[in-house]
């Protein structure tokens, strides 16, 4: 009797995960086609951090003392900044399915719930890892010259990618709490301010003693002294050794931290929400 029952279990087991990649890959392709279609929000997310790129270069560039050209030391920072506002369109997208019905019909349906929240993180990560190419094409174009192989391409792409992952589900939040499009638009706002008051452009060295505390101590520093450490090791102003190990570590953890706060979170609010 359970040799025979054995297989029908297992059965249910294979659809049920079947089922769940149908889901999600349903709510992923939707959630891009909606990201195609928001041509605004693709070409300020791409656009914006090149022209904050090329105006810190060549404008306020030559007045910072970084020990190396300021475009080496400022790609880095750029590049997180360029993910911020990528992932900030991902709270607007999200307000509209809670707001307009969307998660009604889908709750309606015999579609787990919960992918809609997933496809726009699986749309966000490939819009953002887009937006991240362009801004370094430029970077490359205007001077750039990374010193890594591949080893520390693959460690500064895996970083990229749990900073991209923690704070396109803190927009998700955002998003599911929030009860208009204005306050989902407000998420920018604090997206931007992050990277301002951290080492992105200047080294938190330079800063006021109350302030670098603040920018020390924040998730944006280390992840981008990490990416820095790892593109472009051995050039100034760019973590080495124990440094950059420690960078990495504190890195990883206020990702992974973060992402499990806010997935958490949001699968709350989610249910929650009506």
């Amino acid at each position: 009797m359970t040799a025979l029952a054995l297989p029908a279990r297992t059965d249910v087991h294979v659809g049920a995960v079947r089922g769940l990649a149908a889901d999600l890959g349903a709510m992923t392709s939707r959630a891009v086609r909606l990201t195609v279609r928001d041509v605004d929000s693709m070409i300020t997310a791409a656009v914006l951090p090149v022209v904050i790129l090329l105006m810190f270069t060549y404008v306020f560039g030559g007045a910072m003392d970084v020990g190396t050209s300021y475009v080496t030391y400022a790609t880095p920072g750029i590049i997180l900044l360029a993910a911020g506002f990528g992932a900030a369109s991902t709270a607007l997208f999200v307000e509209r399915d809670m707001s307009g019905g969307m998660i009604d019909r889908i709750r309606s349906m015999p579609v787990v719930p919960w992918t809609v929240l997933t496809g726009h993180v699986v749309a966000s990560l490939a819009k953002n890892l887009l937006t991240t190419a362009v801004v370094f094409a430029v970077a490359w174009a205007i001077g750039f010259r990374p010193t890594a192989g591949l080893p520390e391409w693959l460690g500064a792409v895996g970083i990229l990618v749990l900073f991209l992952h923690a704070i396109t589900w803190s927009a998700v939040l955002v998003g599911v709490l929030v009860r208009s499009p204005d306050a989902a638009s407000g998420f920018t706002f604090f997206v931007m301010f992050l990277p301002y008051v951290s080492s992105a452009f200047v080294p938190v060295e330079t800063m006021p003693t109350w302030l670098r505390g603040f920018a020390e101590h924040q998730p944006v520093t280390p992840v981008i002294e990490s990416v820095r450490g790892l593109l472009v090791g051995g050039t100034p102003g760019a973590p080495t050794g124990d440094a950059l190990t420690d960078a990495i570590v504190l890195a990883v953890v206020w990702c992974v931290g973060l992402s499990v706060v806010f997935m958490t979170a949001s699968g709350f609010a989610f249910r929650r929400r009506r």
